[in-house]
């Protein structure tokens, strides 16, 4: 089974971090790897008319933003730039190394990495 979910968070879709399914927003299961696929280029595109700025991996993993959605930290005393990001999954894990796309690797800017050590570690 292939999962397209979208999700909104400090964290880009690629960390798979404790607590990264509470970030999920949406889920759409397709059983078929290419339709899924097709949904996901559909919601990217739509996803890149939004955000100003993405990154995206050839596993198939992007994340949005727009630098001034930001979320203050307490514990960490900053601000945490907000993601809003989109993945395609199977079986609830980033698909296999020989399926990746090599054409989605590719970016408009670059993300800022967190220095929030609490989520992190």
């Amino acid at each position: 089974m292939y999962q397209i979910i979208k999700m909104y968070g400090d964290m880009e879709p690629w960390w798979f971090l404790e607590g990264w399914k509470d970030d999920i927003v949406d889920v759409q299961e397709f059983e078929n790897y290419y339709d899924a696929l097709k949904y996901y280029k559909k919601e990217w595109f739509d996803f890149f008319e939004r955000y100003p700025s993405f990154n995206s991996k050839s596993s198939v993993m992007t994340a949005f933003w727009d630098s001034k959605d930001q979320r203050w930290c307490e514990e960490c005393n900053e601000d945490l730039q907000q993601y809003h990001s989109l993945a395609l999954l199977k079986d609830w894990k980033a698909i296999p190394k020989d399926w990746y796309r090599p054409g989605y690797d590719r970016s408009n800017d670059k993300p800022v990495s967190p220095s929030c050590q609490f989520k992190i570690s």
